[in-house]
């Protein structure tokens, strides 16, 4: 019996990625994806139609969470400034009290605490950063999260009666688990491309571009097992030039290869391995097509790295219509948080360059009118050392554990701190390290103040998720562990 097109696509749409039709078209690394529109063409779909994004912007390194966030106040009932310096300041990695960007927490009665002052205006900088996002609640704050197999206690961690995260302070492993939501054990696809493996038939059922798009290479947060990502470049290259194949120009070679795929495609289209080539390349040329007008955004973006990856994001989400898209995964991402020395010129660079590409793609997003439909979000590999390494001028700080992550949009219940209670009450941990230090995972002399995670991976993404539209029914299969923690929404979305 003659295999329908329809069941020789479900078998064959990883095998067309790995044809020569494939290795000629450079780009087209998404043709596998492409191949699966094939089944998702009954019904025509308009895209931008109760349209949302999710940007998951990832501090590659580790970012210092510790001096990222700080309390300015002095209340000896929970953190405080003086827990802070007392283990920072004498070697040189403290931030300055006066300098601190202050924000009210109404979560911890309504104290305040500062950002790092490289979060709001900053010399050269092109607009005032993220600082004045928080009091116009459209920033928030989820504090000490990490990677977790199941709630833990400092005794538990001790005793090792709970079981700790695969690899626990390994930078490529915490990559991995941020990235997958998976702790335990090593996982081949991320929980952005699991998304997307659930939600894109759905809702974009004649999106010309996949669900899911990488502005930094391939990443496992994207991988799926039904669907793979777009990568492409960032706003150096125009979106009329990401998709292009690079196999076609004038020469005579290319001439060639493009009649003998424009002949192959045109025989026997009654075989369903032709046919499927051909629509898959009709497919990847429509979005192509789609690609080649496009609106520059319009507020301006820094000339960073991580800028320009915002910027192409921005010019993809002011796509949306014509490619066909309600939903949108992206990933972007900023380099250098390893900070072991030299830290206090670098991290704040960093934090810099953050907040104004940040700001820029916020104030973007009101311009285009989504800025309720878009939310950003931070994650990093892990947080720092309390302890400084080394002291002065080349002061640094190591591997540590819980740390705190932002969340930016018009659909964040921001200006304030959510997350699980640390053992002070509070989302915030107890800046003490050792064995006064209820949130050290260590006692004695060997302590550096890296804080046990009270809110998982899990908890954060999954609240994402929710909002994105994540069926409830879902969660367990995006989030394999999320049933392991008390809750799976920690309400700071709208």
């Amino acid at each position: 019996m003659k295999e329908s097109r329809r069941e020789f696509l479900k078998k064959s749409t990883c095998a067309l990625s790995m044809t020569a039709l494939a290795t000629q078209m450079h780009h087209m690394g998404m043709m596998s994806v492409l191949a699966q529109k094939m089944e998702e063409k009954e019904q025509p779909a308009q895209g931008g139609d109760n349209y949302k994004a999710i940007v998951l912007l990832y501090m590659s390194g580790g970012n210092d969470g510790n001096n990222m966030v700080i309390p300015v106040h002095n209340d000896a009932s929970v953190s405080n400034y003086a827990a802070y310096a007392a283990t920072r300041q004498a070697q040189g990695l403290a931030i300055a009290q006066g300098s601190l960007l202050p924000i009210s927490v109404p979560r911890i009665g309504g104290l305040t605490y500062g950002l790092h002052p490289a979060l709001g205006p900053v010399t050269g900088g092109i607009n005032n950063g993220i600082h004045e996002l928080w009091a116009q609640q459209k920033l928030a704050m989820v504090t000490n999260v990490g990677t977790l197999v199941a709630p833990m206690t400092k005794a538990q961690y001790q005793n090792n009666s709970v079981p700790k995260p695969y690899q626990l302070f390994s930078h490529s492993d915490q990559v991995a688990q941020s990235q997958t939501s998976v702790s335990s054990t090593q996982a081949f696809t991320g929980w952005g491309g699991r998304i997307a493996d659930r939600m894109n038939q759905p809702n974009n059922p004649n999106g010309l571009i996949p669900m899911i798009t990488s502005i930094a290479g391939a990443q496992l947060f994207t991988a799926g097992q039904t669907t793979l990502p777009m990568a492409i470049a960032d706003a150096n290259t125009s979106l009329a030039n990401v998709l292009n194949p690079s196999g076609f120009n004038t020469t005579a070679a290319s001439v060639a290869r493009r009649n003998a795929m424009n002949q192959l495609r045109t025989i026997d289209l009654d075989n369903n391995y032709l046919a499927a080539a051909s629509h898959v390349t009709d497919l990847a040329m429509e979005a192509n097509n789609a690609l080649q007008t496009f609106q520059e955004v319009t507020v301006t973006f820094p000339n960073t790295s991580i800028g320009r990856q915002l910027r192409q994001i921005a010019r993809l989400i002011k796509k949306r219509t014509d490619l066909n898209v309600n939903r949108q995964v992206f990933y972007c991402q900023i380099g250098g948080f390893d900070t072991h020395n030299n830290q206090i010129n670098n991290h704040t660079n960093l934090l810099s360059q953050f907040s104004q590409a940040a700001r820029s793609f916020y104030d973007e997003m009101v311009v285009q009118g989504v800025s309720n439909d878009v939310t950003l979000f931070t994650l990093t590999d892990f947080n720092r050392t309390m302890n400084p390494a080394g002291s002065g001028a080349t002061v640094g700080s190591d591997h540590a554990w819980g740390n705190h992550v932002f969340v930016m949009g018009g659909s964040v219940a921001g200006g304030d701190f959510y997350g699980m209670n640390t053992t002070n009450g509070t989302p915030f941990p107890t800046l003490v390290i050792g064995t006064a230090g209820p949130d050290d995972t260590n006692s004695g002399s060997g302590a550096r103040g890296r804080w046990i995670p009270t809110t998982s991976v899990e908890q954060y993404c999954a609240t994402i998720a929710r909002w994105f539209g994540l069926p409830e029914n879902e969660l367990g299969s995006v989030f394999p562990n999320i049933g392991t923690f008390p809750q799976n929404n920690l309400g700071f979305m709208i």
